[in-house]
């Protein structure tokens, strides 16, 4: 019989699907409980990679706006955690409440951003 060991990647996989799992299971009474204008408030601090509206200022900071709101509180959470490695995210996150993490979820996740298809 052949015993299947997962390797790091499936490890960290799985991490991030259990972090993303506990949120989806309390994403009811955590939504209702976010504030978007307290989470812009909080958001300062990301604007220097982020951007004041989202969009990543530096090479390896990601676009925040227009992100699923529970999607950026699974990600912070496992940031917070140390489920998810990054050297500056996990530091930032590191001091985060829930009540943080629901309002810089719910600020970033109300910024919308739009597509456009280049002409073909």
């Amino acid at each position: 019989m052949k015993v299947f060991q997962a390797g790091r990647g499936a490890v960290a996989a799985a991490l991030t699907m259990a972090a993303l799992a506990a949120t989806l299971a309390t994403a009811s009474g955590s939504a209702l409980a976010a504030d978007a204008a307290a989470g812009r408030q909080k958001a300062m601090m990301c604007a220097a990679c982020h951007g004041p509206i989202g969009m990543g200022q530096t090479p390896d900071a990601p676009h925040l706006a227009g992100q699923p709101e529970i999607y950026l509180a699974a990600q912070l959470k496992a940031f917070r955690s140390g489920a998810r490695r990054h050297e500056v995210m996990n530091v930032m996150a590191k001091p985060l409440s829930d009540a943080d993490i629901a309002d810089l979820s719910a600020w970033f996740g109300s910024l919308k951003i739009e597509v456009v298809r280049p002409p073909e």
